[in-house]
């Protein structure tokens, strides 16, 4: 199992506090983002499940997909739902130069509101990319609760649990609408949807 951080600590976010690691605690909101998509085998179904709870979320869309299933991505618009920059194939930035990490982003940005959301792949994003970035007006979303939808070794009850176990007010919670994550978002989805629901959360969509 690969390591990462369910529950992103104090000290991470104090670090790096021009970013946005989660929103005010005082208010019951839940920020569900969803990163990978729009791809027709998992983002329509989300959007179901969505609808169902009459929540909204912010989707973190890759370039590429949305050249591939701009229907879809329209969809995710006509929702309610908000849209963020994930570049335009996924870069990895500790393994990019800058200059081709910014021209990969900008190509993506055609589709995204301006100034826009911008969330780094696999949560890399070195200071001088992030300087860049935030020069250009591009708003940095983070997260502080992971729920590791993408681990195929994690069962789905486990997925689940990370996420009820550490969402708490104002947390931005990371899904994936990606077929690697398929399987442990249709079983996990649905039932934080309702849990938070019953406790009188409300989902919102970052702008």
């Amino acid at each position: 199992m690969k390591k990462y951080v369910v529950k992103i600590p104090f000290f991470i976010k104090f670090l790096y506090p021009k970013r946005l690691w989660h929103f005010s605690r005082k208010q019951k909101t839940i920020y569900l983002t969803f990163d990978d998509g729009p791809i027709p085998e998992v983002t329509p179904w989300v959007l179901q499940q969505l609808h169902q709870h009459n929540a909204k979320a912010t989707f973190f869309c890759i370039g590429a997909n949305i050249e591939k299933h701009p229907d879809i991505f329209k969809q995710i618009k006509t929702h309610g739902h908000s849209a963020g920059n994930h570049t335009f194939n996924h870069l990895n930035a500790s393994k990019t130069s800058i200059t081709a990490y910014i021209e990969n982003i900008e190509r993506a940005a055609k589709y995204f509101d301006k100034p826009s959301l911008f969330r780094p792949p696999y949560g890399q994003l070195d200071t001088a990319k992030a300087k860049a970035l935030l020069k250009k007006g591009y708003k940095i979303v983070m997260w502080d609760v992971l729920s590791a939808d993408f681990d195929r070794e994690l069962s789905p009850e486990q997925c689940l649990k990370n996420v009820i176990d550490n969402a708490k007010n104002g947390s931005i919670i990371i899904f994936h609408d990606s077929l690697k994550a398929e399987k442990n978002l249709r079983y996990a989805l649905p039932k934080a949807l309702g849990y938070f629901s019953e406790k009188g959360y409300e989902f919102k969509a970052i702008d």
